[in-house]
């Protein structure tokens, strides 16, 4: 084999020295003049042309997938001398990525084993789009393009003294300045579609992870779900470009779907297919941004298939000590106004609605939890001295669960197949779902009903949240109280704060016999600068007694309800948060979404019945009129 193998390179060698020394003329095809043109000359020649053969097709799939050409590909392009990457940042499209850091961006963006351009660095790798043969190879160069230029918008918005950003009318939050953004950029996903709004926010706030850790999250798509459980209901990655150099996330590029949710009813989730691209800048510096990318559509079509694009948006991290990080978020979108209600409307407009706040804010609260949650020392609180770490950690789990159940039944995602009912004595501010529940042992056997609706509350959004957390009150508005108060009988802590928790609660004058069947409540209580919520559950105890002991909770059925309280976007709190990570006061009204689920049969073949629907309307009509009439009474 050795001998076959030596043979082999032997008439390759002696191939390749023919062919140098009668080098052929790449215009006509003939043998080129001795002595005309230069060996080197002539493969530089012929290196040219095949470059502009590439550019031309890499145009021609540019119109076609993106509706548009990419302007910046008519600049030369740098071939890199190197084998161990594409150095994107040197003359690539040219894009100039200048650093606010103060050194300059090396861009580099490993694809494999060798350069992009190259058979062997594209051997074996799948596209994206669903191209076949070369157009693989010039697919991926495009998506590349597209990356640069979104990393390279979001450095320049997320500077502090960018002439990118000016003070609203409130003096406190950020504008985007509209004029200098499309003098700064030309636009990497096209033109804004015909009836799409601009909604533009940044936010900078100090967090409890190290860079490191966050940008891993970021780039796991269940571990940033997992971050951000009340913000995205579902996340994907559809195909990874790059894993990155040299064993880190430095240059990992990736193309990703999410659904990302508010917590009403009457405001669609937003769905968007991404490309997400991470970069180290500097020792302890690294961006990740997302870009939208419109793939699928024709270039011809003039309706999209999506309601939102996000243009350049994400975070830019730096390390400080003692592990915390400063993150800068940036967060622009385009979407389609006319599908949010007119209650939601002015939050959506003041970019407290999927802004960057609500991220910021986010992520400072879950990193606090995981901070305690982590801690080696157990509370000295009587309510939680009894629970092992193990039984925190499923009680944890149980909770997780149910909030997440809630937000699904809230805002109708894909994450739970949900079939909504269009039933004409109801309003428009209400959605009906159901589902038959056949084999999760999450849930109660037969037909479970969701329901939720929106209401205005003309009190602040602490206030409300204050009442509808406070066990003593609950006999005024939860019929499962027994008409009387209720008792705490275990409390996790899950912040700094007492409010965000998750708590066991029972009606006052039940014994805690772990034999007795009667029910007890799960709640879990959380509050931060962009939303604060109630979600709880009745749990029978011999179920519940098996998680406090550490057992599985996936086995624990329940049926989640609750309640989730937003600014109505006319308070005059800006984005730097007088609503604090402990829900201070917003002042004037906040929107109130209630969410109820219910068994309405537990029969395989029982239907779904209007009454059902009556009741469980009643039940949150009811409950709203309680909660106003208490709140009326008090003040």
């Amino acid at each position: 084999m050795l001998r076959q193998e030596n043979e082999k390179l032997r008439a390759e060698n002696s191939l390749m020295k023919e062919a140098m020394s009668n080098p052929v003329c790449n215009n006509c095809g003939g043998p080129a003049i001795p002595g005309q043109i230069s060996f080197e000359e002539h493969q530089i020649r012929i290196e040219n042309a095949r470059l502009r053969d590439e550019l031309n097709r890499i145009c021609a799939l540019a119109n076609k997938f993106l509706g548009k050409p990419i302007s910046s590909l008519t600049n030369p392009i740098a071939i890199p001398t190197s084998n161990s990457g594409l150095e994107l940042g040197i003359g690539r499209n040219g894009i100039g990525v200048s650093s606010p850091f103060g050194t300059p961006l090396q861009m580099g963006l490993d694809l494999g084993d060798g350069v992009l351009g190259t058979q062997a660095a594209m051997a074996g790798m799948k596209s994206p789009l669903g191209l076949m043969g070369n157009d693989v190879q010039l697919e991926r160069s495009m998506l590349v393009d597209v990356a640069l230029a979104a990393m390279d918008e979001l450095i320049k918005m997320a500077q502090g003294d960018s002439p990118l950003w000016m003070k609203g009318f409130d003096g406190e939050r950020e504008v985007l300045n509209h004029e200098e953004y499309a003098r700064t950029f030309n636009p990497c996903i096209g033109p804004k579609p015909a009836g799409y709004v601009t909604e533009a926010s940044r936010e900078t706030g100090i967090v409890i992870i190290n860079s490191l850790a966050l940008v891993e999250t970021l780039m796991d798509a269940n571990r940033w779900l997992e971050m951000f459980p009340s913000m995205i209901a579902r996340a994907v990655t559809l195909d990874v470009i790059s894993n990155g150099m040299g064993g880190t996330r430095n240059g990992a590029l990736q193309l990703m779907h999410s659904e990302i949710q508010l917590l009403s009813p009457l405001v669609p989730i937003r769905q968007v297919k991404f490309l997400r691209f991470c970069k180290q800048h500097a020792e302890g510096v690294w961006a990740v941004v997302d870009v939208s990318v419109e793939i699928g559509r024709d270039a011809s079509n003039a309706q999209p298939i999506m309601s939102c694009r996000r243009l350049p948006s994400g975070c830019v991290v730096h390390d400080m000590p003692n592990g915390y990080s400063k993150v800068t978020w940036v967060e622009h979108w385009q979407y389609d106004e006319s599908v949010v209600h007119q209650l939601y409307r002015p939050l959506m407009n003041s970019g407290f609605g999927f802004g960057a706040h609500r991220w910021i804010a986010t992520l400072q609260r879950q990193c606090e939890c995981l901070a305690i949650l982590m801690s080696s020392s157990i509370s000295t609180d009587d309510h939680t001295a009894a629970l092992s770490q193990a039984g925190r950690r499923s009680m944890l789990k149980l909770a997780q669960r149910m909030t997440s159940n809630f937000c699904s039944g809230v805002c109708a995602s894909s994450a739970r197949k949900w079939d909504s009912l269009h039933i004409g004595s109801l309003g428009d501010d209400m959605r009906v779902m159901t589902r038959k529940n056949v084999d999760d042992p999450g849930e109660p056997p037969g037909i479970v009903l969701s329901a939720a609706t929106c209401v205005w509350m003309p009190v602040s959004r602490q206030r409300l949240f204050e009442f509808l957390r406070d066990e003593r009150l609950r006999s005024e508005w939860d019929i499962l109280s027994n008409g009387g108060p209720m008792q705490e009988m275990v409390h996790i802590a899950k912040g700094q704060g007492h409010a965000n928790c998750v708590s066991l609660l029972r009606a006052n004058g039940v014994n805690n016999n772990a034999n007795e069947s009667s029910m007890v409540i799960l709640q879990e209580t959380w509050t931060d600068a962009s939303c604060s919520v109630v979600v709880y559950a009745p749990v029978d105890v011999p179920s519940l007694n098996v998680v406090m002991s550490g057992g599985d909770s996936a086995y624990v059925a329940l049926l989640p309800s609750g309640f989730a309280i937003l600014p109505d976007g006319h308070s005059s709190s800006g984005s730097n948060g007088n609503v604090g990570s402990k829900g201070g006061d917003d002042g004037g009204g906040c929107l109130l979404t209630v969410g109820f689920q219910i068994l309405v049969n537990s029969l395989p073949t029982a239907k779904l019945t209007v009454e059902s629907v009556d009741t469980v309307n009643n039940l949150i009509s009811c409950t709203i009129h309680k909660i106003k009439a208490a709140l009326t009474l008090s003040s």
